[in-house]
């Protein structure tokens, strides 16, 4: 199956054999899928143990395939969610993760994955409490979602400025494409702050913005290049954020809890956030869990009228962001 046009997620995951249980009614064995774990039992992750990126590519109606560019796994395979696993840690704070299984061809396992919402360590002993294999799409999609933090100023049909947290549907939004554009619905989500999980904090001024951004790791800035200072081939980019961390002017801003916001059109659009461009949330496979019955049962099984063109295909290569000055590049690159 070919992804290479298809625009992906990369999560951290470690493997089942970095995972093994130390206790319990599977002591010794790998972490495995829901139908084969016991509540009790305690796991513990490998001394050494590092997570590897895993690529998902989003097809409607269907699992999740393994993109071209991962880290780990068979590109082109298949991926199900298996369940939302829950352990409890000796200091009393629980934690969640997602257990992933990758299948050949026949449906056979090749490989089971624990997708962690908080940072893992080797000297932690982790008792799982909870198997719930019906919220697994839903946590997925909360991770997947692209989304703006509160206090985040959105930019009305009036030129006004809003604060994320006060909008409400059917509001006129300026878009970059398409002019004015009514609001059809509004996600919320509260999370911990902590780890790849994290917003990731654009300071003012880094991209031409006029505050402090904070928004979802993945979430895409559209960048237009008036010279191409990157290499890219192209003017018009989507860039993630997190692959502008450069621990200065873009970092994660870890701690508490952060409030996630997010923001649906009838199609994809490019809103301005804090006076630059972002993208709204685009509805796919990995996304759609997260709307309500209805909205998801009214969009239909195939999302019709809602897509990313005329974006598809604006992602600018990870290789060419894997520099520390690579948001003061596009910030020089955007501003001549």
């Amino acid at each position: 199956m070919s992804t290479g046009s298809l625009s992906s997620q990369s999560v951290p995951v470690y493997a089942a054999d970095q995972i093994r249980a130390t206790d319990g009614a599977n002591m010794g064995d790998v972490i495995s899928f829901a139908s084969e774990l016991i509540l009790d039992d305690v796991y513990e992750l490998d001394f050494g143990a590092e997570p590897a990126r895993l690529s998902l590519v989003a097809h409607d109606d269907a699992p999740f395939a393994i993109g071209n560019d991962t880290k780990i796994g068979t590109p082109g395979g298949t991926v199900h969610l298996d369940s939302t696993l829950t352990f409890m840690l000796p200091n009393g704070t629980t934690a969640d993760a997602l257990l992933l299984v990758e299948v050949d061809a026949d449906g056979g396992v090749v490989q089971t994955y624990l997708l962690p919402f908080s940072a893992m360590s080797p000297k932690a002993e982790y008792r799982l409490v909870g198997i719930d294999r019906d919220s697994a799409h839903t946590k997925f999609a909360q991770v997947a979602c692209v989304s703006f933090t509160r206090g985040t100023h959105i930019t009305m049909a009036s030129g006004a400025q809003r604060p994320v947290e006060e909008l409400v549907v059917g509001d006129r939004i300026l878009t970059r494409d398409d002019g004015v554009q009514t609001l059809r619905w509004i996600g919320t989500t509260t999370t911990r702050a902590v780890g790849e999980f994290a917003p990731i904090k654009i300071t003012a001024g880094t991209l031409n913005n006029t505050a402090d951004l904070l928004v979802s790791p993945d979430h895409r800035l559209f960048i237009y290049q008036r010279t191409d200072e990157l290499g890219a081939g192209r003017a018009e980019l989507l860039v993630k954020a997190r692959h502008l961390v450069n621990g200065d002017t873009v970092r994660r801003s870890e701690g508490g809890f952060v409030d996630y916001f997010q923001l649906l059109f009838d199609s994809h659009q490019i809103i301005y956030a804090e006076g630059i461009a972002a993208e709204s949330m685009l509805i796919t496979s990995r996304t759609r869990p997260i709307l309500p019955a209805d909205l998801a049962q009214s969009l239909g099984s195939h999302v019709k009228g809602h897509s990313d063109l005329p974006h598809a295909g604006l992602d600018a290569p990870e290789g060419l962001l894997r520099r520390a000055d690579a948001a003061a590049m596009l910030k020089k690159a955007s501003g001549r």
